[in-house]
């Protein structure tokens, strides 16, 4: 069985478990200890059970958590160089470099990195496999690439980032320069830009569509959901969120 779930996607704290076969990768945790062991636990699952923990990069939604768990419940810990410099995770049992080019394995996990435009030291995103599906994850992006798209394409599940509405967020609370961070190009992907980059790739083997990472004041679900609808030529309902607080409950991949 291929399949993934959310323990929470947004600005308070991301985590992503992937599991085939036997094994169980979490990407990312930026979530208490204590809190990463009550969503996995909703998950039906125990620390003892995962495999390993892959970080995208070092903001604190994304690796605040990964330093606690990994060292209480000695799991080893997947980063490039760039994050680890950062030095946000403490001292880790085992850690292991990886380029944001790499192919590799962790067991029954067939994992590519690759690089993203974001502003951080050296962000990396994945595509996880079986050896027959594949799963491909964007969040933290502020713009594509032509290398995002051809990563992304055919994959038989996608979780993708809507970050914000672009008036939404023009509007909204935020001082000026954190809304020119986000809205930049090495910042996060807005529902129009998460649409387009949808529209561009190669759907025809798609079964899942997760909107993630939606920002709580600078966006809706409805928006999120009606622009990767437009992509699909689908109907709204048939987009799924992965929330704050709920995350997203297991998605087999058939």
């Amino acid at each position: 069985m291929f399949r993934f779930a959310s323990l929470g996607s947004g600005s308070r704290g991301n985590a992503t478990i992937v599991e085939a076969g036997s094994t169980r990768i979490m990407l990312d945790c930026g979530f208490s200890e204590t809190r990463f062991r009550k969503r996995l636990a909703q998950r039906q699952l125990e620390p003892s059970q995962i495999d390993a923990i892959l970080v995208t990069h070092e903001h604190s939604d994304h690796i605040n958590g990964v330093g606690a768990v990994a060292r209480k419940h000695d799991i080893p810990v997947y980063m490039t160089r760039g994050t680890a410099a950062q030095e946000k995770h403490g001292k880790l049992s085992e850690l292991n470099f990886i380029d944001v080019h790499d192919r590799f394995s962790i067991n029954d996990i067939e994992i590519q990195a690759y690089p993203v435009p974001h502003d951080a030291r050296e962000p990396v995103q994945f595509v996880f496999g079986d050896g027959a599906q594949r799963l491909g994850i964007l969040t933290d992006v502020g713009s594509s690439t032509q290398h995002i798209i051809d990563t992304l394409s055919g994959c038989d599940a996608l979780i993708l980032e809507c970050n914000h509405d672009v008036k939404m967020l023009a509007k909204g609370p935020y001082p000026p320069h954190l809304k020119e961070r986000v809205g930049g190009r090495f910042g996060h992907l807005s529902n129009k830009q998460a649409g387009n980059l949808l529209a561009s790739l190669d759907t025809s083997s798609l079964q899942h569509i997760v909107a993630a990472h939606i920002s709580e004041k600078n966006n809706t679900e409805d928006m999120a959901c009606a622009a990767l609808a437009e992509a699909l030529s689908c109907a709204e309902g048939e987009i799924i969120l992965a929330e704050q607080e709920q995350g997203l409950d297991w998605l087999t991949i058939n």
